[in-house]
Formats: C-alpha cells, sequence, structure tokens
C-alpha cells in the first residue's frame, strides 16, 4: 500500500482536510530537507561569530586549523558529519521499522510521518557523502577520490572496517532513491530495495565501531550501542506482531474454510 492509502488525508475525526491545508503541507515537506540544510549552515555561522566574540584568539587557532602545515579542520568535519549520518541513518530505521504502529498515525500524521522517514534517510546519505568526500582536503592521511569511492580501497588506514562504511554509503543510495520510484517499480520491489537498510545500518554500526579514531570514548560507545539496542528492539517487536497477526488470523480462516 502507498503511504496515502495506508495512512489516508483525513483527521481522526473522520473530516477531510482542505484542499489548502494538504497544497501548504505538501509544500512544507517538500522543502524540509533543504529548510534543514540551511537551518544548519545559519546556525553553524552564528556560533561561529559568537565564539569569536567571546575568544577573539580562537581565530588565529582556526586559521592554523585550516591553512597551517597539519589542517586537522576536515578530519574534525569528517567526524562530525559521521555522527550526524549514524543518527540521520538510525532515525530513518526507527521511523520505518514504527511506520505502521497506531501513535504513528495520530502524531504527527501518516503523511508526514513517511515524510519524516523519507527526508531523514536522504539527509543521512547527504551528510554521508559530505563525511567522506571532506577527507580529500585532510593530508595526514591523502585520500585520493579513487580510495573514498572504491570500497576496501582506502590504503593503509583500516581499509577493512572503512570499506564496510563505504558499501553502507553505496547501499544506502538505492535506498533513499526508491523513495521517488516506488510508483513506476512496484511495491515489491521497493520493498526488496528497502529491506537493504537493514543491512545498511549494520554495515555504518561497524565501521564506527571498528574505523573511528574516537570509538574508545564511554559516550561514542554509548551512543553506538544504544543505537543497536533500539533497533534491534524495534525489529523484534515488529516481528513478533506480525506473528501474533498471523496466529489470530488462522482460526478465522478455519472457520470460512
Amino acid at each position: 500500500m502507498t503511504p496515502s492509502k495506508t495512512f489516508g488525508a483525513q483527521r481522526p475525526g473522520g473530516h477531510s482536510r482542505s484542499a489548502w491545508l494538504l497544497t501548504l503541507e505538501s509544500a512544507a515537506l517538500a522543502v524540509a530537507p533543504f529548510a534543514v540544510i540551511v537551518g544548519g549552515i545559519i546556525a553553524g555561522v552564528l556560533v561561529a561569530v559568537a565564539v569569536l566574540v567571546v575568544r577573539p584568539e580562537t581565530a588565529l587557532d582556526l586559521w592554523a586549523s585550516v591553512a597551517g602545515d597539519s589542517p586537522k579542520i576536515y578530519w574534525y568535519l569528517s567526524r562530525a558529519a559521521s555522527f550526524v549520518s549514524f543518527g540521520l541513518i538510525t532515525t530513518s530505521m526507527l521511523l520505518g521499522l514504527a511506520i505502521t504502529n497506531k501513535i504513528a498515525r495520530a502524531w504527527p500524521g501518516g503523511p508526514t510521518y513517511v515524510a519524516l522517514h523519507e527526508h531523514t534517510a536522504l539527509l543521512g546519505l547527504l551528510v554521508g557523502g559530505l563525511h567522506a568526500v571532506v577527507l580529500l582536503g585532510d593530508r595526514y592521511i591523502g585520500y585520493t577520490l579513487v580510495q573514498l569511492m572504491v570500497p576496501f580501497a582506502s590504503g593503509a588506514y583500516r581499509p577493512l572496517w572503512v570499506g564496510l562504511g563505504q558499501l553502507a554509503l553505496w547501499l544506502l543510495t538505492p535506498v533513499t532513491l526508491s523513495f521517488y520510484v516506488r510508483r513506476f517499480i512496484g511495491q515489491r520491489a521497493w520493498r526488496l530495495i528497502h529491506s537493504l537498510n537493514f543491512a545498511v545500518f549494520g554495515l555504518t554500526l561497524v565501521h564506527g565501531l571498528f574505523s573511528g579514531s574516537d570509538t574508545g570514548l564511554i559516550v561514542v560507545r554509548l551512543a553506538y550501542w544504544g543505537a543497536f539496542v533500539a533497533v534491534a528492539g524495534l525489529t523484534s517487536f515488529r516481528i513478533l506482531a506480525a506473528l501474533a497477526k498471523r496466529l489470530d488470523q488462522r482460526p478465522a480462516e478455519r472457520a470460512q474454510a
């Protein structure tokens, strides 16, 4: 079933939404990912300005990090982007697993919930690409574009674990793009492609745990394992709920036979 058929366009009371409200909601959902990106950039600029006002000497440190003999800003940006991307991928995964829940239908509403699932996946892909591409500016390892694009070709730095992350990014690409071709490829093909989300999450988690330079921090480990527990728990709940539904349907089918 498509999202519109699954959730409908009616309020809980059964009254249809007016056409202008639906148009406004559709427009808001369409620009949501871009608004998040622009808002993030503006917030980053404001924070940077505030830091420079409070601590002007930070400008010298920042310049050394960007254009010094051993710039570190690219590595820091890559690490920051990796955490943001992992958070977005995890959020999209959880939203997808809970999408048939009654709570999802009640708030924020079916179409909005589906859009959140779609947009978090798209942002996760974009930020994940940033996590990789920004390393071209880092001189410590000296990645080439080929090393960043081809899985397991990253060179001396943990090629296996880095390669798993590269593979996850490539798998996330068709999963995310499948949102926009769903009506053309059919529900069965879409579900098959969408099931790659489990592989994407698993590969991303292992990549972060074993290739991240800051995995030794307790906060980072808690974030990774917390995400794993949340996804595994919700997956188990959905499987059990599906089994229970099948068991409830069997007596009715026997009675009809």
